[in-house]
């Protein structure tokens, strides 16, 4: 006689009674913890704090990508309770885990990199031709004015301080970006300088362990490169001046990328190794006497303003580049950088401003991070026909 074996029952499992005692528990701390979530919200809403909306137009990649809701995300943040939530988030995940965020990666021990250098950016291709199309009118413009152009490229830090990189992947379609893109340039006679052969020999000391940014060993290869190129397209830079850089004490220098992974707050021992840097210091020489005597009608002149613009990021707010700017050239250089400017913040801001306005240079540095070349771009660089 054959028997069959019944089919598994698909009716749910029963609670256990543990879960049954636990379960009440369990939905009031939920319902509580959404409701502080809910009130912390709702006092940085009414305080006047929070700006859920961007306060510029965004792209249609920029909307496709998410940017509104990672900006509503990003604002929300700020509430008090989620702010603490998140930092003991971050604090266990990475004295648990090595986890150091989504924004930043770690390599060999003891070095960060910030992710954007390692990302694949939608439509990378079209990005980079946008851009170096917006250059390339740019130039035209400011030719029509008078004023010559440099386009100068900072490699990624992942690029030059590979060696450093351990297990952290790069992907291999990055290899080529600074050079394609600067290609595009070079094709339209834009005068344009990839820093990379110039940073290249230092390898890894060119850049900061915990920072995204250059070290001084590299601002200062980068700055003589910049003056080298200049010097190469036959422009003088002025007034000229004399600059000496003296060198301070050993100190704690707080990296970006710590604060980036959102693991500042925690104790020292508990962050990775700190790094110690000997900040440099810029003096510019007073014109003797006799020299002030023969520009005295300049002195409240154009003549003895500087006759070099810089543009760009936080790397040329860094590690005292533009101060070896002024020193490779012998000449002061008004600095119009801006700290999260990214590829044309700076630009827009510079001119569209008094200081272009009224006193315009005679050449524009443009100092421009590879990790920017290919994002989204909104096609304006503040310099109108």
């Amino acid at each position: 006689m054959t028997t069959t074996t019944p089919p598994p029952s698909t009716a749910p499992t029963p609670p256990s009674d543990i879960a049954l005692r636990t379960s009440p528990l369990a939905g009031v701390t939920l319902a509580a913890f959404l409701a502080a979530g809910l009130l912390s919200c709702g006092w940085l809403l009414f305080s006047g704090k929070l700006a859920l909306l961007p306060g510029k137009a965004l792209s249609n990649d920029q909307v496709l990508e998410g940017e509104i809701t990672h900006r509503i995300a990003k604002e929300l943040a700020k509430a008090p309770l989620p702010e603490h939530a998140a930092q003991l988030e971050r604090a266990g995940s990475w004295l648990l885990l090595g986890d150091t965020g989504p924004r930043v990666r770690e390599g060999c021990p003891d070095w960060l990199f910030i992710s954007d250098e390692l990302k694949l950016n939608r439509h990378a291709a079209d990005n980079g031709a946008a851009k170096a199309a917006a250059v390339v009118a740019l130039r035209d413009r400011l030719k029509q004015r008078g004023i010559e152009l440099l386009v100068s490229v900072v490699p990624d830090k992942s690029r030059i301080a590979a060696s450093q990189l351990c297990d952290l992947p790069r992907p291999a379609s990055l290899e080529a970006r600074v050079r394609d893109w600067t290609a595009l340039l070079q094709g339209a006679g834009v005068a344009v300088l990839d820093l990379a052969p110039a940073l290249q020999p230092l390898g890894a000391d060119a850049f900061l362990r915990l920072d995204t940014h250059w070290s001084e060993t590299g601002a200062r290869a980068a700055a003589q490169a910049i003056a080298g190129k200049i010097a190469s397209l036959g422009f003088q830079a002025t007034p000229t001046r004399t600059f000496d850089v003296s060198q301070g004490a050993l100190a704690a220098r707080p990296g970006d990328l710590v604060r980036l992974a959102g693991l500042d707050w925690l104790p020292q021992h508990l962050q990775p190794s700190e790094e110690r840097v000997a900040a440099s210091t810029l003096s510019e020489h007073t014109p003797d006497a006799d020299a002030s005597a023969d520009s005295l009608d300049d002195l409240f002149g154009d003549d003895n303003l500087p006759n070099v613009a810089l543009i760009g990021t936080s790397f040329s707010r860094n590690s005292n580049f533009a101060g070896f700017l002024q020193q490779a050239l012998a000449a002061p250089v008004g600095n119009f950088a801006k700290d999260g400017g990214e590829f044309s913040g700076a630009a827009k801001a510079y001119f569209t401003s008094p200081a272009f306005v009224q006193t315009p240079p005679k050449l524009v540095v443009w100092e421009i991070p590879e990790r920017d070349l290919q994002t989204a771009f909104s096609g304006d660089v503040g310099l109108a026909d």
